[in-house]
């Protein structure tokens, strides 16, 4: 996927949320650092320019909320989650940038719960490459990209990369 398809399907994307929520109120969107958090932004942008309306937006970090932390990273570094506003009742839009084992859309499923009780959540990502571990299903998905298991989908976005594209590499043996 380059910069257009990313593009294109970020607006398709958006016009589903929209569409199956029947407006933008009362949405809210809270991304998953590192990448769901950007995505989130462009979410809200578009809503803002489709809508007229701004779109509360929170950043969430899952990091002390994964069941596999300490035997990934022995050190860990947890970065600021910012969510300043109340998700009860709301419709929150959880945004990731690739759904792979499901592991890190249950960990933050855990720590949204410790700033309120939405009414729904609804989860979009970017790619879905597949191979669940847990019964997690995104409402809302980009791409799917079929994967083998010695393979790795990389999202790049310009706010960090320089670049929009998706990109299908071989994993590194270490």
């Amino acid at each position: 996927m380059d910069k257009q398809g990313m593009s294109r399907t970020l607006q398709r994307l958006t016009h589903e949320i929209l569409e199956r929520n029947k407006g933008c109120d009362p949405l809210v969107f809270v991304g998953i650092r590192n990448r769901g958090d950007i995505l989130a932004k462009r979410f809200q942008k578009l809503i803002e320019t489709i809508e007229g309306r701004a779109v509360p937006l929170g950043v969430l970090d899952i990091t002390l909320y994964r069941d596999d932390f300490e035997r990934l990273h022995p050190s860990p570094v947890v970065q600021e989650t910012d969510i300043t506003f109340d998700i009860t009742d709301k419709t929150v839009i959880l945004v990731d940038d690739v759904l792979y084992t499901g592991r890190t859309v249950r960990a933050a499923l855990d720590a949204l719960m410790d700033f309120g009780r939405p009414a729904c959540i609804q989860l979009a990502v970017l790619v879905d490459r597949g191979h669940r571990e847990l019964p997690i299903k995104a409402d809302y998905v980009g791409m799917v990209i079929s994967t083998g298991l010695q393979e790795q989908v990389e999202v790049h976005l310009e706010e960090v990369d320089g670049e929009d594209g998706v990109y299908l590499v071989s994993a590194q043996r270490g």
